[in-house]
């Protein structure tokens, strides 16, 4: 087929552009952008298929189409650009508040378990202090220390605890307080004066 070659294509080159063109409109504006970059192969299949059949008639063999290069619109690049600049900034937002996240639950949770031993080692000092006090107390006698006397020990011991916290903080204000530890007494009834009148029948049903 030399003389269909020679003759009846006045331009090869223009013939193969349009066959080209006419494929690449056909195929790729059914993919999105990013679909045209990931399936080039496909394209140039499609391409040399066309050729193929379509050059046979004039005697040429196309052995390879090759899409070595997509050059979208100078405006498509820019946007596809802000494009994957707004996702990464949004992934890398993401990541910031959840490391923010992260910081503020460990946190709370630090300060969680601290006040639980705090409050436990609290617990510990008070109840050998009590038990210190009782035993001081009633050693050598048969007494028993009541539950409300118990009660006026803790007051007390709170009471002292109290009166150091406010004389070792400088920032602290003047303060009027009894100056023995002898009103914790009083203290001790108004406290249970208040629970009695809490647990009252007619005041639970208020």
């Amino acid at each position: 087929k030399a003389v269909d070659a020679m003759y009846k294509l006045s331009d090869v080159h223009a013939q193969i552009d349009s066959y080209v063109a006419d494929v690449v409109r056909s195929a790729v504006p059914h993919m999105t952008l990013d679909d045209a970059f990931e399936k080039k192969d496909d394209v140039s299949v499609a391409v040399q298929q066309k050729l193929t059949v379509e050059m046979g008639h004039y005697g040429f063999q196309i052995h390879k189409a090759l899409v070595t290069e997509m050059v979208p619109n100078a405006e498509v690049v820019q946007s596809m650009n802000e494009i994957n600049k707004q996702k990464r900034l949004r992934d890398a937002a993401i990541m910031a508040a959840e490391g923010d996240k992260i910081k503020v639950v460990k946190a709370a949770e630090a300060s969680a378990d601290a006040a639980q031993l705090q409050g436990e080692g609290i617990a510990r000092q008070r109840g050998a202090i009590i038990d210190g006090l009782r035993d001081s107390i009633t050693h050598g006698t048969n007494e028993q220390l009541s539950t409300e006397k118990i009660s006026e020990l803790l007051l007390i011991t709170q009471y002292f605890e109290t009166l150091r916290d406010i004389a070792a903080n400088s920032k602290a204000s003047t303060v009027f307080l009894p100056h023995s530890a002898g009103a914790v007494s009083d203290v001790a009834s108004q406290i249970r004066n208040g629970i009695m009148q809490a647990g009252a029948p007619g005041q639970q049903r208020m």
